[in-house]
């Protein structure tokens, strides 16, 4: 399972690679979600661990654009 899956049922739509992560989450904040904490809460998904794993490809959260950048 993946580190910020809470559930692996809930989340199991969550790409395991970092990189299909990335554009994965943007899309989603881009089309379905107004910030990353309710993508998280729709998808029991742990913020931290999400963010974690991004930086790791030194992207961060941009709240004013709701996006990894």
């Amino acid at each position: 399972s993946s580190p910020w899956c809470r559930s692996s049922e809930d989340c199991a739509m969550i790409p395991k690679d970092p990189a299909v992560l990335l554009s994965f989450v943007n899309t989603k904040l881009r089309d379905e979600y107004p910030s990353l904490a309710e993508l998280c809460a729709a998808l029991d998904a742990d913020e931290e661990a999400l963010r974690n794993t991004l930086a790791a490809l030194h992207y961060e959260y941009d709240a004013g654009r709701n996006r990894f950048v």
